[in-house]
């Protein structure tokens, strides 16, 4: 690290007290402020020179300074102290995620919309890929002559049903062979796996009928299993951002809005970020640039992994949003610690 001793509490100070108020900051309000033991000019001058290392900018609007992205970085990796979180706020999180914890889709909404409400600012969770899931059984069931139902089983009792309208006739005991037949070859293989093979050609048969039913079905179980495979990605709280300083032009906030409208893209981006808590702070987001964005992972019966974060202005309580986010994300993982019978997601500390 670079920097002196004091030029660390200073530039702490200046993060301090920019996030709090979203204005420049200045020598003289510095040396109001906190108790550093220098005077205003001394400060001034430790100020100018983090500006020319790269930690201040300074607003050409004000005599002030404000953090950089690379101040914001030094913040996180090394000044950065983690915050307790509140007794209400544990309270609220651990209650929320207790009532939804039987409907899986339901408790990762309410991690989103908990996550935005907490801290005020746009967030998301993303459901695990269930590339892992395995399949149990295959059933095809007849509703009309010309309309069945393809059922999809999991080994972890997972259930898809898709209804398909089938251009072909079909009888009962043809969807049991073909029901059988796509049984024996996709039993105890995961989704991805399945989709690897030839599908078509694994159900293959000589009497002309069952082929023309198995053509039929085939490719939407195919589309079945790639639906399988996808995330579910839940977004809460994006007009938070119009209630932050840094949105309030029109051009910015659209701006903001129109990247979250790409949500394959979105998805792509956060499904390659590592596991564990990760802050992403301005240039290191690309399209991103002006933004921090924080992640964290949770696991359901310890293997499948899914993803929580917000996404807000550089000038971000981090060591607010960083605490909530762990506390969440292990109260999530143990919701759906399914190993053990004690799923309250009570922490014993509180």
């Amino acid at each position: 690290m670079d920097l002196s001793e004091r030029q660390l509490q200073i530039l702490q100070a200046i993060i301090t007290d920019y996030v709090e108020n979203a204005e420049p900051v200045g020598s003289r309000s510095i040396a109001k402020k906190y108790d550093l033991g220098v005077s205003p000019a001394t400060i001034r001058n430790e100020m100018s020179d983090l500006e020319e290392m790269g930690y201040l900018t300074h607003p050409h609007t004000s005599a002030g300074r404000v953090p950089s992205d690379k101040a914001y970085r030094l913040y996180v990796n090394n000044l950065m102290k983690r915050k307790n979180l509140s007794a209400k706020d544990k309270r609220l999180i651990n209650e929320r995620l207790a009532s939804s914890r039987d409907e899986f889709d339901r408790t990762i909404r309410h991690a989103a919309e908990l996550l935005s409400e907490i801290t005020n600012l746009a967030s998301f969770a993303m459901t695990p890929a269930t590339n892992e899931e395995t399949i149990s059984f295959i059933r095809l069931m007849p509703v009309d002559e010309r309309t069945i139902i393809l059922m999809i089983v999991g080994e972890s009792g997972n259930v898809t049903n898709t209804t398909l309208r089938l251009q072909v006739p079909y009888t009962q005991e043809s969807l049991e062979i073909l029901s059988k037949n796509m049984t024996v070859n996709y039993k105890g293989r995961t989704l991805d796996d399945a989709l690897k093979s030839d599908i078509i050609e694994d159900v293959g048969t000589d009497i002309e009928a069952m082929s023309q039913l198995a053509g039929n079905v085939m490719p939407s179980f195919i589309r079945t299993l790639e639906d399988m495979l996808n995330v579910n990605l839940y977004m809460e709280g994006m007009t938070n951002i119009f209630n932050l300083p840094e949105y309030a032009s029109i051009d910015r906030a659209r701006d903001f809005m129109e990247l979250f409208a790409q949500k394959d893209w979105f998805t792509q981006k956060m499904l390659a970020r590592d596991d564990g808590v990760v802050v992403t702070i301005g240039e290191e987001n690309d399209s991103l640039k002006d933004c921090t964005l924080i992640t964290a992972t949770y696991h359901v019966d310890g293997k499948l992994v899914g993803k929580i974060g917000v996404i807000g202005p550089t000038r971000m309580k981090y060591d607010e949003v960083t605490s909530i986010m762990e506390y969440l994300t292990n109260n999530l993982s143990e919701t759906f610690r399914l190993t053990d019978g004690n799923t309250d997601g009570k922490d014993e500390e509180e």
